[in-house]
């Protein structure tokens, strides 16, 4: 159950508003995260009402569908909040989480920190990594028309910000630039438990990925 009005009237809005999004920002991937946020934060002294805000409107307008604008989302955000009633103090904390949580290529400080973000960023790490998060990787592959695969194209891990929003590189490469990168950039103990099955997981289907691609089985 939802830990207030405001967070329930907030499902409302963001089923809504990303009703008919890509598959792996829509709104079950919303809920995924909003359930595993939950989860966390029983281990965590935490506030539950902003972990659970923020893990709803973390993706509320990603910038990669609105050609990389990364004010959009906390606008977005920010008048729903406000349109609520929601106090000062809120809007600002989820704002930050909202502002903060992205890999980004990984190679930038985060510039906010606070037990909260530190949930609700690994419960999306965790939906990007795994069954599920192979599944969005290759959907969102598809979405945007990548190959597959190519063994000519090798994964570029020092890229910038830049680069990495730019990158239209094959989706396996995605692997090695991010989702295999996450298991050791979880930042509570329940985040790394579960990451370090999902890894295993992913590094099992690499494995089998390579070995039919070059008909060893």
């Amino acid at each position: 159950m939802p830990n207030s009005k405001l967070v329930e009237n907030t499902i409302a809005f963001v089923k809504n508003t990303l009703e008919g999004a890509e598959g792996g920002h829509d709104w079950f991937h919303i809920e995924r995260v909003f359930n595993n946020s939950r989860l966390i934060a029983e281990g965590e002294e935490s506030n539950l009402e902003i972990v659970e805000l923020g893990a709803l409107l973390h993706d509320i307008a990603d910038s990669k569908f609105h050609n990389g604008d990364e004010t959009v989302g906390p606008k977005v955000a920010s008048d729903f909040l406000r349109s609520q009633g929601a106090s000062a103090e809120i809007i600002s904390h989820v704002i930050k989480i909202i502002e903060n949580i992205s890999f980004k290529g990984g190679n930038e400080d985060q510039e906010f920190t606070s037990t909260e973000l530190d949930i609700v960023q690994d419960a999306d790490r965790l939906d990007a990594i795994g069954a599920i998060g192979i599944a969005r990787c290759f959907n969102y592959g598809g979405f945007k028309g990548r190959a597959l695969y190519d063994p000519e194209i090798e994964p570029n891990l020092k890229m910038t910000k830049e680069e990495y929003k730019a990158s239209n590189a094959p989706t396996i490469n995605h692997f090695y630039e991010k989702l295999l990168l996450l298991k050791d950039r979880m930042n509570t103990e329940t985040g790394r438990r579960i990451a370090a099955d999902r890894h295993a997981y992913m590094v099992g289907f690499l494995d089998q990925f390579f070995n039919e691609w070059n008909g060893r089985r």
